[in-house]
């Protein structure tokens, strides 16, 4: 009889918790629930021979964990595109029209949690999983239990794997907060980082006691079942059990999906919790499946982005770094403040133009946002608070190396063009040894500030002395044997590189790796490179006078000649083979990349085409004959159809490449 009653106490409890978790339509009292919960615990504790995992009483949390086991996810869990106006969501919706007809769309309101993978067996929940790195999770199965959004146990018996967002709504975060408080503990940024804080927890009685919540927006293997659009498998999962997100609707066209996300936006801050966008979903799965995916995202779904939140706090300083190329960039030291649920308390100034044209002065009061959700930007002064704050000056100066900075008249940047500027030294090594210039593998960013800070690189000739201070190496954190000796082999495989490599390697201001590789075939070596006249410069295709001028003022820079010096002694080939044009399709036709390739980098389909005979150009005009469009073209593939140029999508490109191998 004691036994019965467990499964029909069980059966119960799921019931209520569904009504008043899911549905917000309670059929008991709490006192008649707490009580019900009361008499099941009891009796599972009289009768352990049938303990359950799907039990509603396990949604209180079990014994603390000693950590998290990985977990592979079976399907990649992967990101989306961004999108920040309409004519983004045009651009992604022309990419969907040239291989779907008559697509539908869902739209859906982008909550601001983390990814969570579920997986049942015959209705029962076995797993939950972390998205981690889209390939490899963790699996946090006893911590997804305390949350009652979570079916322990489906209406039906299905296996199947379901993806959602969990987060924790506005009124826990403010609980929880005020709960810290009381306890002088340090108070948590936003709902989001609560969360995901949360849900790594390894005594889940504390993960019960946050009141996470979660979304389910994802049948993986609906089809499996007979559903053929999205939209129905949303649908399907509220009648299984799972908590569906109102936000969501049906769109024949894309004008109606900007009209609902226009709807939400205006709605999102009396929404019960936070979102950080709208998601927008082909609807069949057919159309999806047709769609396909790139390396790092659908094709059939993209994230919108609302406007950037504004903020007013004040402009502490104005204070100044150097970049890779010698660029001088001022920057903001701002009164802390929160912008788009983080911490903010500094934002860049981009140039001193920017600084001048927004007459922006240290104490003002300035109004900031984060573009795009991510980088801090001070957007406009208050004047209202404006009282005897000097406008900003610079001396013209570098501020590390103190050597006179350079900027061309066109330009508003200013450069330290001394290459033995300290400020430069990490990044200017980076860059040389990268997959676009030198290639020296196990020489990245981590590894680089090592030896800048154990005095073993100073400069980027001291790589090729690094053959020599082997042991000094391998007693660094990280270093072995066997890495140091297959440093040292990719250092001496640089040196045999094409000329081209080496010129953009050498990071000349402005000179990009089609650059380098253009005046690599005009000079064909670098002696010749190294005399070369302003003229002479400017009388070669696609080299203009911002570039001539930046080419020369490095090239006069004595510590500049010191270096191609050095280097020759090294051994560094400073050569460049002659390039053999291959004719066809594209010869003599100016191209435009714009949008992430799956197949290929950027830097690949560039190099392929100038092989082909093609111009590769940076921006559309009237005189482009082919836009290469790839996943997240924006504007460049809108201005492409205004002008009626011919848009080349991947597959597409891929298979001239193929016809012309």
């Amino acid at each position: 009889m004691s036994v019965e009653r467990i499964q029909t106490l069980r059966q119960l409890l799921h019931r209520y918790n569904h009504e008043y978790h899911v549905l917000d339509q309670p059929s008991i009292s709490d006192a008649q629930f707490d009580a019900l919960m009361q008499e099941l615990i009891v009796l599972e504790r009289q009768h352990p021979e049938v303990f359950d995992p799907t039990s509603p009483t396990q949604r209180v949390g079990g014994q603390v964990l000693d950590g998290f086991e990985k977990v592979t996810h079976q399907v990649m869990m992967l990101s989306l595109g961004n999108a920040y106006s309409l004519d983004d969501l045009i651009a992604f919706d022309a990419r969907v029209r040239s291989m779907i007809a008559q697509p539908v769309y869902v739209v859906e309101a982008k909550i601001d949690g983390l990814a969570m993978s579920l997986h049942y067996e015959q209705g029962n929940l076995i797993l939950a999983a972390t998205r981690g790195d889209g390939v490899i999770g963790e699996n946090v199965t006893e911590n997804i239990k305390t949350i009652f959004d979570v079916p322990l146990k489906l209406t039906r018996n299905y296996s199947m794997e379901v993806r959602g967002e969990v987060y924790m709504s506005k009124q826990a975060f403010a609980s929880l907060n005020q709960q810290q408080a009381s306890f002088n503990q340090k108070l948590f940024m936003n709902p989001r980082n609560a969360a995901a804080g949360s849900i790594r927890q390894l005594d889940p009685q504390l993960v019960a006691k946050r009141k996470l919540s979660m979304y389910s927006y994802n049948w993986m293997n609906a089809q499996d079942f007979g559903i053929s659009t999205h939209y129905d498998a949303l649908m399907a999962l509220k009648e299984l059990g799972f908590k569906v997100s109102d936000y969501t609707r049906r769109c024949a066209s894309i004008n109606e999906v900007y009209d609902e996300i226009m709807k939400l936006d205006e709605q999102r801050e009396t929404l019960p919790f936070e979102i950080d966008g709208v998601v927008v979903k082909v609807d069949a799965f057919s159309d999806q499946e047709q769609l396909g995916y790139t390396a790092k995202t659908p094709r059939w779904a993209i994230a919108y982005k609302f406007s950037a939140q504004e903020v007013e706090t004040t402009l502490e300083d104005i204070f100044l770094t150097v970049g890779r190329t010698g660029k001088i960039t001022p920057n903001a030291k701002l009164t802390p403040v929160i912008v788009a649920q983080t911490n903010v308390g500094y934002a860049q100034l981009h140039n001193f133009d920017y600084i001048a044209t927004k007459d922006i002065r240290v104490n003002d009061k300035v109004i900031i946002r984060k573009a795009g959700d991510i980088i801090p930007e001070v957007v406009r002064v208050n004047l209202e608070h404006r009282h005897d704050q000097q406008p900003y000056v610079f001396n013209h100066r570098c501020p590390v190396c103190h050597e006179p900075t350079f900027s061309d008249v066109d330009e508003v940047d200013e450069y330290c063009v001394n290459p033995n500027c300290e400020a430069r030294l990490v990044e200017s090594i980076i860059h040389y040894a990268s997959r676009d210039a030198l290639n020296i593998e196990g020489l990245g960013d981590k590894k680089v500030a090592q030896l800048v800070e154990a005095k073993l690189l100073n400069n980027v000739k001291d790589i090729y002395a690094l053959k020599h201070k082997k042991e000094a190496i391998i007693v660094l954190d990280k270093f072995a044997q066997k890495s140091v000796d297959a440093l040292i082999e990719a250092i001496e495989v640089s040196k045999q590189l094409p000329l081209s490599k080496l010129l953009y390697g050498l990071g000349i201001r402005h000179v990009g790796a089609k650059a380098a590789q253009t005046l690599a075939q005009h000079f064909l070596n670098m002696d010749a490179f190294m005399r070369a006249s302003y003229d002479e410069l400017i009388s070669i295709k696609e080299i203009g006078d911002v570039m001539a001028r930046s080419c020369l003022e490095t090239m006069s820079h004595v510590s500049f000649v010191e270096l191609i010096e050095a280097l020759k002694v090294e051994g560094v080939n400073m050569s460049e083979p002659v390039k053999e044009v291959k004719s066809s399709f594209f010869s003599e036709k100016t191209v435009v990349l714009t949008g992430t390739l799956e197949s290929l980098s950027r830097t690949q389909a560039s190099e392929w085409l100038s092989e082909h005979g093609a111009k590769v150009s940076g921006s559309v005009s009237k005189a482009t004959d082919i836009v290469i469009a790839g996943s997240e073209a924006g504007s460049k593939l809108t201005k492409a159809q205004s002008l009626g140029v011919r848009i080349m999508f991947e597959e597409e490109f891929k298979e001239v490449m193929n016809r012309e191998i």
